[in-house]
């Protein structure tokens, strides 16, 4: 890795999204960001705005991340794995994301793999896609109730 400032892109945005802090979270995406978060939807997420309804929500909670329980509830993140692999003014952050927090007053750790594209715009890192996908053994057919003939 070349550019310190891609590291430090990388952790202010997943910060912002830890903190629930749209200002911060804009300032580290392009508008026109992608996303795939398997247990939200199927399908590619488009654009910011959903990511800013749920960070709305979650501040409102007292949440952080769609970890539920008692306001207040305690949560950090750690990144098991972490991988960096920077091709001049774009790289791929790759990781195990672990969701530790205590929303019942017990711990607990939630888990799934992520990467995260970045691409430098006018000098600065910003996120343009988001992958997650499950990190367990998931089936590589659909399920036969998803209504798929």
């Amino acid at each position: 890795m070349d550019d310190p400032q891609l590291l430090e892109t990388f952790y202010r945005h997943m910060q912002s999204i830890l903190e629930n802090d749209q200002d911060t979270y804009r300032d580290t995406v392009i508008d026109e960001m992608t996303l795939y978060e398997w247990w939200v939807t199927p399908h590619r997420i488009e654009g910011i705005p959903f990511h800013e309804f749920m960070m709305d929500v979650n501040a409102r909670k007292g949440s952080v991340f769609g970890v539920e329980g008692k306001p207040g509830a305690q949560t950090r993140f750690d990144y098991a794995n972490l991988k960096v692999q920077q091709f001049g003014d774009a790289a791929v952050i790759s990781y195990s994301l672990l969701v530790t927090s205590n929303p019942d007053d017990n711990v607990q750790v939630v888990s799934h793999n992520e990467s995260r594209v970045l691409v430098k715009v006018d000098g600065k890192w910003k996120v343009i896609h988001v992958h997650k996908s499950p990190d367990w053994n998931a089936p590589h057919l659909p399920p036969s109730d998803r209504g798929h003939d």
